[in-house]
């Protein structure tokens, strides 16, 4: 029996290869995560974003609001430094 779909069976990393959009895709995910989890972590530990703002030594809000947006992937390891020490936490990066 032939397959009428290519994709079926393969997984989305795959198809994401195929489309050459995975490096993207991947990016993506990973900041809107980072940005999910600094939200969360500034909620829990009750830090206002002009807070952390300063904790960061940022010039403004609006620095810290493209850190937060979940679609702007424009972020330096040094903002993601700063945010992690703000927070109390630890930077780590890993390749896999």
């Amino acid at each position: 029996m032939k397959r009428t779909n290519k994709h079926v069976g393969s997984n989305f990393d795959d198809f994401l290869q195929e489309e050459g959009i995975l490096d993207e895709a991947q990016a993506a995910a990973m900041k809107k995560v980072i940005a999910f989890k600094i939200s969360k972590i500034m909620k829990k530990k009750n830090i206002s974003k002009s807070r952390m703002t300063l904790r960061m030594h940022m010039k403004s809000r609006t620095q810290l609001n493209r850190l937060l947006d979940p679609n702007n992937q424009s972020v330096t390891l040094l903002t993601l430094e700063k945010a992690a020490n703000a927070l109390g936490k630890h930077l780590q990066l890993q390749l896999v």
